[in-house]
């Protein structure tokens, strides 16, 4: 365990160096949201200051359909990172998770680099997070002490068994993984979000998970951020690994999928991911039928460009892009948006 605590951090601190150094994007696949417009409405018979987009998230009011979602903490600079992060989210009254913390289990000496996002934004929605490799043999009380640590509002379990086979310390043992979701669900008092990390959920995995009695799925569909191509620059051999960099389902694919599931009885919070990158792609979720969307990469690295007052300036610009949508579709609030269509223009 000592060597596994020391071994951590510096992991994490090369996955955030790398994403904001390296082109870690999908190659040869992207989300699929390029290729859809909405439909002009010529006639919204509304008006733009009567437009809302607002929305509740895990009993919190969010300003417009957003979480930064989880990204880093568990190593020094996490500190800086994570409470820029929160503030901003405070100040735009948005939803934030943390990263993975499996680190937190460890060892407490960097306990403060999760905690600090309550400290610094104590009235969103926090949403905590520990990987599927760890929850088959999580215990509920070390899964509750995770989730006081940052006194969340849920608590996030990411599917990555792509990144897990790559990385060079990785656990691919997804035995029990299931049943250990399951269990959380049970026991802890929140909502537990699964969610993948980039590579897509389909729909047998996401009824299984519904049948678990999860209820809140965000699909991190491909075409943003490849964990694959992380951990393939951090690999120092080649082997297999180059060939799965643009692994996994494209976001609109796996979002339609699941929204037509949702669509057919099956009751959830459906959250879109996976290479969001401006307030248009947002709409563009919501009209393909997410409640919620949630970005990391392209928000930390505006935060590490230009600070706290560069983050709070894109993702303002974002909240007016789906204003305008929202106008120019005649949608005066989110219910309304997921109701706009979708369409292939093919011009020449």
């Amino acid at each position: 365990m000592a060597k596994a605590g020391r071994a951590t951090p510096s992991r994490k601190k090369q996955h955030v160096e790398l994403t904001l150094t390296r082109d870690v994007g999908f190659k040869a696949k992207a989300t699929g949201l390029e290729r859809l417009e909405f439909v002009n409405n010529a006639l919204p018979e509304i008006n733009l200051a009567d437009v809302d987009p607002s929305v509740s998230f895990l009993g919190h009011t969010l300003s417009f359909p957003l979480m930064i979602s989880c990204m880093t903490g568990g190593y020094a600079d996490a500190m800086r990172i994570n409470r820029g992060l929160a503030e901003v989210c405070e100040d735009l009254q948005i939803g934030m998770g943390v990263g993975s913390q499996r680190q937190a289990l460890e060892d407490r000496q960097y306990h403060k680099t999760f905690s600090v996002v309550r400290e610094a934004a104590p009235t969103i929605a926090v949403v905590g997070n520990i990987g599927a490799s760890e929850v088959a043999t999580l215990k509920v009380q070390d899964a509750q002490r995770l989730v006081e640590l940052v006194r969340a509002d849920a608590f996030a379990v990411h599917l990555n068994p792509l990144q897990e086979l790559l990385q060079p310390e990785g656990n691919p043992n997804f035995r029990g993984v299931l049943a250990g979701i399951a269990r959380l669900v049970t026991a802890l008092p929140i909502p537990v979000i699964v969610k993948e990390i980039g590579a897509g959920i389909s729909v047998e995995v996401a009824r299984r998970l519904l049948d678990a009695g999860v209820r809140h799925i965000d699909v991190a569909g491909a075409g943003g951020t490849s964990w694959a191509g992380v951990e393939i620059l951090r690999r120092k051999d080649g082997g297999i690994a180059p060939q799965f960099w643009d692994w996994g389902i494209p976001l609109t694919v796996a979002l339609g999928d699941l929204s037509r599931l949702k669509q057919s009885g099956h009751p959830f919070m459906l959250i879109a991911s996976g290479g969001i990158t401006s307030g248009i792609d947002v709409a563009k979720c919501i009209a393909l039928g997410a409640d919620m969307t949630a970005s990391a990469r392209v928000l930390l690295m505006e935060l590490h460009k230009g600070g706290r007052k560069g983050l709070r300036s894109l993702l303002q610009r974002w909240r007016d892009e789906l204003r305008g949508v929202m106008f120019l579709t005649g949608a005066s609030t989110v219910t309304q948006l997921q109701r706009s269509p979708l369409v292939q223009y093919h011009c020449a």
